[in-house]
């Protein structure tokens, strides 16, 4: 776990909060959004260790033409909504609808991060963490100087560990579920 209490906890927003579709696939309406165990309940209890709850996610299917920014925002609003009502917060969210290797915010690039930033002049990346399912959410991590925490929620997870462990990834975190990081972080 981190040294102290973040500051910062970005937050994957597939398979970290909702259930990840199959490769190749997006979830394109609230119908498709399903929370993972325990993610509202997470959300909630990291929302009292943080003062910044951020989601930084890659959005491809709207570049792909299957979905529209404005199915990610009905999504996303109905997410929210959820999440307050279960007593958690978002402070922010940012997405990239990029195609890949066509910005500078599809992570594992730092541009979404950088967003934030300007929003929040506050955050210090040395205090931050990246809660994320995939190799690009540790490299982005890792490029912004913050502790990368990996969930272990996809089916390739140790794929996506071994990986991860032949990187330069030395404060890497390794969790089980959002609620199992959550817990880990809560004083006494």
């Amino acid at each position: 776990m981190p040294a102290s209490l973040p500051t910062t906890i970005f937050l994957d927003r597939d398979g970290v909060i909702n259930e990840k579709m199959p490769e190749g696939d997006y979830v394109k309406s609230w119908s498709e959004f399903h929370f993972l165990p325990g993610a509202l309940e997470a959300i909630r209890i990291l929302a009292g260790i943080a003062p910044r709850l951020i989601v930084v996610s890659n959005q491809r299917g709207i570049a792909q033409g299957i979905m529209s920014e404005q199915d990610l925002f009905d999504i996303h609003e109905n997410m929210v909504s959820e999440i307050r009502q279960a007593g958690g917060r978002i402070d922010s969210i940012y997405h990239c609808p990029h195609e890949k290797q066509s910005c500078k915010c599809r992570k594992p690039e730092t541009g979404l991060f950088g967003k934030a930033r300007q929003e929040f002049p506050e955050i210090d990346f040395g205090r931050a963490v990246v809660v994320g399912d995939s190799l690009a959410d540790l490299d982005a991590a890792s490029r912004l100087s913050c502790t990368p925490v990996l969930l272990t929620t996809r089916t390739d997870w140790r794929n996506v560990l071994e990986a991860a462990r032949r990187r330069p990834f030395p404060d890497l975190v390794v969790a089980s579920s959002l609620l199992a990081f959550s817990h880990a972080l809560m004083p006494g």
